[in-house]
């Protein structure tokens, strides 16, 4: 649910030191633009042609975010295009992407069928990439189990781990809706109603059909009868379709309703008069209310935004009481580490994330999550560490 990063030319770079960092530009819809390898860290230390080469990208596509993936490397990186913001005015924001489950992903079957000519290192770069332009969209190509979830994961029963996976993946590419025109089968495979054979099929349908102009489209589409399309459709989106309710979570059954909606005088007052007089339930017409309200609504809109920066904070800048902000990296039994923007994560013990008494971190945080304000409680200068606090 992380909010995706959109309308951006992006730079995805999967950071190393021997064999180089990986790059990979994208579109603003997440096609493959280009892909190159710098060597700016150890040992080459080329910071010359690593400059040049991303100055002629810059120039060329006019980058607007760096996705800077978080593995081995990953500092060093950021301390180059920080020194080419100072040193050569480039203005390249950038932020730290995971890169759980990239390398699963670059040697995948799907990713061979994505990018069939390219290397595996540079489809890695491609992920991290994406992940930063639409999170759900990304990842979704992926086994959950290779995000990461957790160091217990082998002790459970895995058919049962795998069964509550994939319905948390469902309810939240549901949640969100799909743009159908856009959308990889991977995403659309995800869809109440839609597997994977299906989602194959729109793809074929559209690539031979052009873009989808209604939802009523997807009758045409082989192998999806009614009843996919009743369960299917309320999830589908289509911006700038025929009709204005495409792009909405209403269901085409409840268009009509929705045309006499928009007629109606809706105070909050009168709503379950309304309701009578449309022969209507409370809960589909304040459903159907709140998507007329916001067409094309994103909920992930309403969460924090990706934060960029563009350069890296000094530990002698950090003062005892200062507050910081940062990304959750990785979470642990006894608190959780946060990317502050120094070469070591800072850390929160969880008898520091509450007011109340709390029995796991998860209880409070959760991986990839921005945090706008935490303080600074003590510094060892020495070591790099850096205790934080978030009450």
């Amino acid at each position: 649910m992380t909010p995706p990063v959109t309308k951006m030319i992006l730079l995805g770079v999967d950071p190393a030191f021997v064999s180089g960092c990986k790059l990979a530009l994208i579109d603003e819809n997440g096609n493959y633009l280009e892909s190159a390898v710098i060597y700016p860290t150890a040992p080459k230390n080329d910071y010359e042609n690593s400059k040049k080469k991303i100055l002629q990208l810059c120039k060329k596509y006019n980058i607007a975010g760096v996705a800077i993936g978080n593995g081995t490397g990953s500092r060093e990186t950021q301390e180059f295009f920080s020194r080419l913001n100072t040193e050569e005015n480039a203005n390249l924001n950038y932020t730290v992407v995971s890169e759980a489950g990239a390398s699963v992903y670059s040697a995948s079957q799907i990713a061979q069928d994505e990018y069939p000519n390219l290397d595996v290192t540079i489809r890695g770069a491609i992920s991290i990439a994406q992940r930063l332009r639409d999170p759900m969209a990304a990842l979704v190509k992926i086994d959950p189990k290779s995000l990461g979830i957790g160091q217990y994961q082998h002790d459970v029963n895995q058919k049962l781990l795998l069964k509550r996976l994939d319905d948390v993946t469902c309810d939240l590419v549901n949640r969100v809706g799909v743009d159908i025109n856009s959308a990889s089968a991977s995403l659309l495979s995800h869809v109440a109603g839609i597997g994977m054979k299906i989602a194959k099929n729109i793809i074929e349908y559209r690539d031979a059909n052009g873009n989808f102009t209604t939802k009523n489209q997807l009758l045409r589409v082989k192998g999806l009868g009614k009843k996919a399309y009743e369960q299917a459709a309320g999830f589908i989106r289509i911006k700038d379709g025929k009709n204005e309710f495409d792009n909405s979570g209403i269901h085409p059954e409840s268009y009509e309703l929705a045309k006499k909606i928009i007629k109606l005088d809706l105070a909050s007052a009168h709503l379950e008069s309304k309701a009578k007089e449309l022969q209507v339930g409370m809960h589909t017409l304040q459903d159907i209310i709140k998507e007329l309200s916001k067409p094309g609504f994103d909920p992930r809109e309403d969460l924090p935004p990706i934060p960029f920066k563009a350069g890296i904070t000094d530990i002698k800048m950090l003062k005892e009481g200062s507050f910081v902000s940062g990304l959750v990296r990785n979470i642990t039994d006894f608190g959780a580490f946060v990317d502050i923007g120094l070469k070591n994560d800072g850390m929160i013990h969880i008898s520091k994330m509450s007011a109340k008494r709390i029995k796991h971190p998860l209880e409070v945080l959760s991986l990839n999550q921005y945090l706008p304000q935490i303080q600074v409680l003590s510094i060892d200068f020495e070591k790099g560490k850096i205790g934080l606090s978030l009450v």
